[in-house]
């Protein structure tokens, strides 16, 4: 573009002036559009057209030949400053009108939102005063949130009603809030930005709103008051509150607001308050209910979990169920658990006693549920172990209760192995449950500590037990069935601490088993033999030797035998040859008279065995020997003895039977009660009755008869009775007391010298895996050593005992 200054100095011949074209101003001031201002030079003429101009140059040119050229030039090249006052006018009645709540008709926003957006960008970006609107705003808040407070703080509604207006108050707020923000916002990021000590927009008007709302004392406390009326109302009827709703749109507010601490505060204090006070209202109303109490306390935690998810945020469902749980248990769980329990047990009520297993779980409650589950289950072994009547029953009861024991334990008493760690990953797998320690270590206690109530005889029946299922076999069950029976009842020898006392009577059953025939299956008996050995008792080897004595003596038979005729009486003999070290019987103080034709036989086998085993010793046992009469009966031999007496007469007195037998009196009574008082009375007795009298006589019964051809009749002596359980028994105490001077004298010689309580201690270790002995029986062996000088008492300290050599 030409410049002005060149034209002055052209000359007059110049069109120079020609190449500018005039222009008119190009419009008004600037109104703070920020557009750029135009600048326009006028020159000073009549008229605004070129060929005028011309013209009126060459006019002028032919008066004046010489001079320069005037110029006025009309207008002002930098643009004037924008009208800012009346921009923060406009601004103040802008803010003033968005923050009124209730505008009235004339209140009307003076501009367009985008009016104030383009003022609010040259207040602050071309006038710079950033400061003043800023602090225009805040005064306008600070009016307006005034207004609010005061309106809760006077309105006469209460309770949710007030609250749901206290919503829409802050409904509004927040809303003509973010309009703000939106249409200031050059002043956040131009001047609040750079400023320190300032706040933008929207945290100018909630640091406001905390200050003059939620530090108003009136406003909180009628906002308290309000949540306190909504939860009573809603616990106290156990039903959801009309105007539940507005609760969760004032939690909001509050998270908005930096406000939810105290709300959650508050609402963690009332719920403890109501459930200390109605837990301890209900436990006295409903002290001889207490599954009533549990299942209330129960349902209140189920609504107030509810009311949980409709109404708080995720973070506070446990802690208000943490808060309800431990204000309704407290105190109760021991309570509970002692009077319900055995009611949930008994009944199987596993689905109940699961629920309370969970709830306990989170108050540390289990400790008194396992508690009160141990001490039902130590008490109804002890029922059942002192239950005499019901001995016979005494396993098959305690079977019971064990599968009811684990069952309880592996189904309601379940724990997540991850609970108390980090949460894992998630994938397709459940979490593993699995039993608590606690209750099975209880079970375990509890078992043991029972049988204890009653010594020796829960390890007795149980061996009689293994016994008669031994002898009755599998029946219909498979193999698997039968072995995991076997294995239940081996479960429960684990917690009797009178190893040797089952050890005794399995040892007795097992040979009256193998002697008379009378196991279903010696591959189950092998099998038993050598889990007991191998898991439980590795004296339990005497058995391999019964087995191979078996062996030994029918392969001797079938030799003697075969050097026998084809018409001898010798091959109906079957001889048993067994080492007594192997085999649990003692020597017979009595012998019977045989037959003659038996004796004779038993003579001869005897010289054929002393023949072939020089310096072996044979006595005979007739007890468990059996006999084939020729009537067609397999009876016991002691049976057979008694009725060949009647080929001879037809009746017998009980003292001429006796005589002729020269049975032992006991064996002799168990015998005739056998054949005259069963359920095939091959005899009749005279008079009548279960028990045998020395005035007795014994008459042959010519009307008994039998579907059978071979009929065998029960023998009392292949049973274990009690005359004999008491005999063994006392044998084995007696091996006990010889047991525990071994181990006394043992101790001694190699510890020398110990005070009483290191021997005791010293002999229970020693002993223990054979049975347990009382304090009382140690110190009578001690005393008895000490009287037998194998042990003696230190001069100086009499608690002292030392070693005699």
């Amino acid at each position: 573009m030409t410049s002005v200054f060149l034209l002055l100095s052209l000359p007059h011949t110049s069109d120079g002036l020609t190449t500018m074209r005039p222009t008119a101003l190009a419009g008004p001031m600037d109104d703070g559009s920020g557009s750029p201002p135009r600048k326009v030079a006028r020159l000073a003429a009549e008229s605004d057209s070129a060929p005028a101009s011309r013209s009126k140059a060459k006019t002028s040119s032919s008066h004046k030949s010489e001079g320069p050229i005037q110029i006025e030039v009309i207008g002002d090249y930098k643009s004037k400053a924008p009208a800012a006052e009346k921009q923060l006018a406009l601004l103040r009645r802008c803010i003033r009108t968005i923050l009124t709540r209730d505008p009235g008709p004339h209140d009307t926003i003076p501009a367009t939102y985008e009016g104030i957006y383009n003022a609010c960008r040259s207040v602050v970006t071309v006038s710079n005063l950033g400061e003043n609107l800023y602090s225009i705003l805040k005064i306008e808040l600070e009016q307006s949130i005034g207004q609010i407070s005061k309106s809760l703080a006077t309105s006469t509604e209460k309770d949710t009603a007030w609250i749901a207006s206290f919503n829409k108050a802050f409904n509004w707020f927040e809303e003509q809030i973010v309009l703000l923000k939106s249409l200031l916002t050059y002043l956040d990021q131009v001047y609040v930005v750079h400023e320190k000590n300032v706040h933008y927009v929207h945290d100018l008007a909630y640091q406001l709103i905390t200050e003059r709302v939620f530090g108003f004392a009136e406003v909180v406390e009628r906002l308290r008051s309000g949540v306190n009326a909504w939860l009573d109302s809603e616990r106290r009827t156990s039903t959801a509150h009309p105007d539940q709703a507005v609760m969760p749109a004032l939690i909001q507010h509050l998270l908005r607001h930096n406000q939810y601490s105290a709300f959650e505060e508050q609402y963690l204090q009332l719920t403890q308050s109501f459930y200390l006070e109605e837990s301890a209202a209900q436990a006295e109303a409903l002290k001889a209910k207490p599954k009533a109490f549990f299942e209330k306390a129960r349902a209140r935690i189920q609504e107030e979990a509810s009311r949980s998810k409709a109404v708080l945020p995720i973070a506070a469902w446990g802690m208000v169920r943490e808060v309800t749980e431990k204000a309704l248990w407290s105190g109760r769980t021991e309570w509970l658990a002692n009077t319900t329990l055995s009611s949930y047990v008994e009944g199987k009520d596993f689905a109940t006693l699961g629920a309370m297993y969970s709830l306990f779980a989170r108050v540390n409650g289990i400790k008194a549920l396992c508690d009160a589950f141990r001490v039902y289950i130590r008490t109804t072994v002890s029922t059942i172990v002192k239950d005499a009547e019901r001995d016979d029953e005494m396993v098959q009861r305690l079977l019971d209760c064990k599968e009811l024991a684990d069952k309880t334990v592996s189904t309601p008493c379940r724990f997540d192995q991850h609970r108390g760690f980090a949460p894992i990953a998630s994938s397709s797998q459940l979490p593993t449950m699995q039993p608590d320690q606690q209750f099975l270590y209880a079970v375990t206690d509890a078992f043991s500590t029972g049988f204890k109530s009653r010594r020796s005889k829960p390890a007795e029946m149980i061996a009689k037990y293994l016994d008669k299922s031994m002898r009755k076999g599998q029946g219909k069950a498979s193999d698997a069935e039968f072995q995991t029976l076997l294995d239940k009842v081996l479960a429960l020898y684990r917690f009797t601490d009178d190893k040797d006392v089952f050890r005794t009577f399995y040892h007795r059953s097992l040979a009256k088993r193998l002697l008379l025939e009378k196991s279903a299956s010696d591959d189950f008996e092998k099998g038993m033999l050598k889990k007991l050995k191998e898991k439980y008792d590795p004296e339990f080897g005497m058995g391999e030797d019964m087995f191979k004595d078996l062996a030994l003596s029918r392969e001797s038979m079938r030799e003697y035998h075969s050097k026998l005729e084809e018409d001898s009486p010798g091959l109906k003999l079957n001889a048993m040859v067994l080492q007594r070290s192997a085999w649990p019987f003692t020597v017979q103080k009595h012998t019977v008279d045989l037959p003659p034709n038996m004796q004779a036989e038993l003579t001869k086998y005897a010289d054929y065995y002393k023949s072939k085993h020089s310096g072996h010793v044979l006595d005979w046992d007739h007890s468990l020997g059996t006999a084939t009469l020729k009537a067609g009966s397999t009876r016991v031999l002691y049976q057979t003895l008694v009725l060949l007496l009647f080929n001879e007469a037809t009746d017998i007195p009980f003292a001429d039977v006796k005589e002729q037998t020269n049975m032992d009196d006991a064996e002799l009574r168990r015998t005739l009660q056998s054949l005259a008082c069963g359920k095939k009375k091959v005899l009749k007795k005279i008079p009548p009755g279960k028990d045998v009298d020395d005035a007795d006589v014994f008459r042959f019964n010519a009307d008994f008869d039998d579907p059978h051809a071979k009929v065998h009749i029960n023998s009392i002596q292949a049973k274990v009775t009690p005359e004999e359980s008491k005999r063994t028994n006392a044998s084995i105490e007696d091996d006990r007391k010889h047991y525990l001077d071994a181990a006394i004298v043992r101790i001694m010689k190699a510890r020398k010298e110990l005070t009483y309580e290191q021997l005791k201690a010293a002999t229970i270790d020693a002993v223990k895996s054979h049975f347990v002995p009382q304090v009382e029986t140690i110190k009578r062996r001690i005393d008895s050593l000490v009287e037998t000088e194998y042990l003696e008492r230190d001069p100086e300290d009499r608690n002292k005992y030392l070693y005699v050599a």
